[in-house]
């Protein structure tokens, strides 16, 4: 009785196993996350609470105030967000004008009330805490 017990134990186990494996996210995964959630704060036009949730690394390249009258001379004659669609990801350990770490270039097509069609280039990173934190973020003309 007691190995028939064992055996279907082991049989759940192999069943579910694979699925447990399926649901680790992937780099891509987390940092996308990480990244909509930052671009909340974005679009509510919350610049400067936007900057206290970034990466380290972004902290150190712009002061809050920078990033404030940045984004408020870039970002708000532009108006509401009217729709943004994942154009593409990529995980990558060597990013140009950084520090080697993990990051994910992620690129939005996105619509503002302006109607001009833009592409956001939006960088996280995992910081030396192992949260994903945004480190970049750029406006894009469509093409």
């Amino acid at each position: 009785m007691r190995l028939s017990w064992l055996r279907i134990a082991i049989c759940a186990l192999a069943v579910a196993l694979p699925s447990a494996l399926d649901a680790v996210d992937t780099p891509e995964q987390v940092a996308l996350t990480a990244a909509t959630t930052w671009l909340v704060l974005v679009d509510a036009l919350k610049y400067g609470e936007s900057w206290d949730a970034a990466a380290e690394f972004f902290k150190k390249a712009v002061t809050r105030s920078q990033w404030v009258d940045a984004l408020t001379k870039v970002r708000s004659p532009l108006g509401g967000l009217v729709t943004r669609k994942l154009r593409a990801s990529r995980y990558v350990t060597d990013l140009n004008g950084a520090p080697t770490g993990e990051y994910v270039v992620i690129e939005f097509d996105t619509k503002f009330a302006s109607g001009d069609p833009m592409i956001e280039r939006i960088t996280p990173m995992k910081d030396p805490d192992g949260t994903w934190r945004v480190a970049g973020y750029f406006l894009l003309p469509a093409k």
